[in-house]
């Protein structure tokens, strides 16, 4: 059904080139309220007036001022800076990606463009822009929204099982487009996770777990183990510093938030979804410790469930080999040397010496999708 025209969310299309900005509103116009710029100072003047858009869709190459500049701008301005950028340009070269998402923008689209991926982007973003809103201004609800559209995306992605890897992944940009944590965490913790599995698949201790059904549906599950960090406070999940024990405390919720998010959606949907059993262990359990120490219930040894272990093993390896507001990057050596260290007290001994095995996988996979 068309939506109604007071309905619509408004787009700002910012591009110097005429025929671009036709083919976008063709594109867009059907499900959103499209507004046009051909420089980026028109731009930037339709983006500060009293009726802000919802996202914006930006080209780079521009005379006077470029996209990259316009970005600049918009992000230095408290009413603007938190509309969704996507960047839609012919510049495909990967250290002008870098650059665009570096300044703040959520995506980034090379031309000649594909019109289903533009409306799903578009779509995401837009989703992700209202939980965000969300938790600015109430935590409580945001938490609500985050349930009902988890519920939702998992509906969808029982009905088209091809879209159900981008789905999930669209639920994990939930929490890491909020955290200060490096970029490509979860393309990285969830490929640890699959090789440290398929390194144990062999092992007697493990082997009827580890089946290659459940070792897919672990690589599918983990982007969800930091779900919950929706639910934490800027001040706590931003803060540029450490933590009081007050305010750790607060962020040791994320757990609970995750699991609880998990199961309102699987309950909402009204059916068993296989892959969310190891996504609830692992959201709630990946903070445990093999003695017992952790978080959130204090589960020690073999109590804990072992994708929450392997979990463990790729979250801390990977907060280890990148910076950190709170500390610098270690080298792939220091990290390795710091997890042996956590053998049979943080960390299962058994999952640890298949890390150890296979550290140099670990090497790969980090630089396979850097930060």
């Amino acid at each position: 059904m068309q939506q109604h025209e007071h309905d619509k969310r408004t787009l700002l299309v910012i591009d110097d080139i005429a025929d671009n900005l036709m083919l976008m509103n063709e594109i867009l116009r059907d499900n959103y309220k499209v507004k046009g710029a051909n420089s980026g100072e028109r731009g930037l003047r339709i983006a500060f007036s009293d009726t802000p858009p919802d996202l914006i869709l930006l080209d780079v190459m521009m005379p006077d001022m470029d996209g990259f500049e316009v970005c600049r701008r918009l992000k230095a301005m408290p009413q603007t800076e938190h509309i969704p950028i996507i960047f839609v340009t012919a510049k495909s070269d990967t250290v002008d990606e870098e650059q665009g998402l570096a300044l703040g923008a959520v995506d980034y689209i090379v031309k000649p463009i594909s019109p289903p991926i533009v409306k799903a982007r578009v779509k995401t973003h837009l989703a992700l822009k209202d939980a965000a809103d969300f938790l600015r201004s109430k935590n409580d609800y945001l938490k609500q929204e985050v349930e009902r559209r988890t519920a939702e995306i998992i509906r969808q992605a029982q009905e088209l099982h091809a879209m159900q890897d981008v789905t999930i992944m669209a639920m994990a940009s939930l929490a890491e487009t909020r955290d200060n944590e490096t970029g490509g965490h979860i393309r990285r913790t969830q490929t640890y996770v699959k090789a440290l599995a398929e390194r144990l698949q062999s092992h007697a201790h493990f082997a009827t777990m580890l089946t290659e059904e459940n070792i897919d549906l672990l690589y599918k599950s983990a982007p969800l183990h930091d779900i919950g960090k929706v639910g934490i406070p800027d001040r706590i999940l931003l803060k540029p510093g450490s933590l009081t024990a007050e305010e750790f405390e607060t962020m040791k919720q994320h757990t609970t938030l995750g699991l609880e998010a998990i199961v309102q959606a699987e309950n909402q949907c009204g059916m068993r979804v296989d892959f969310l059993q190891f996504a609830k262990q692992i959201a709630y359990s990946h903070h445990e410790r093999w003695d017992g120490k952790g978080y959130p219930q204090g589960l020690a040894g073999d109590a804990i469930p072992l994708p929450a272990r392997l979990m463990a093993i790729a979250d801390v390896y990977d907060a280890l080999i990148n910076k950190r507001v709170y500390k610098p990057p270690f080298s792939h050596e220091e990290a390795v040397a710091i997890m042996a260290a956590g053998r049979g007290t943080q960390f299962d001994p058994e999952v640890l010496d298949a890390f150890i095995d296979i550290e140099g996988v670990f090497r790969t996979i980090a630089a396979r999708f850097p930060a």
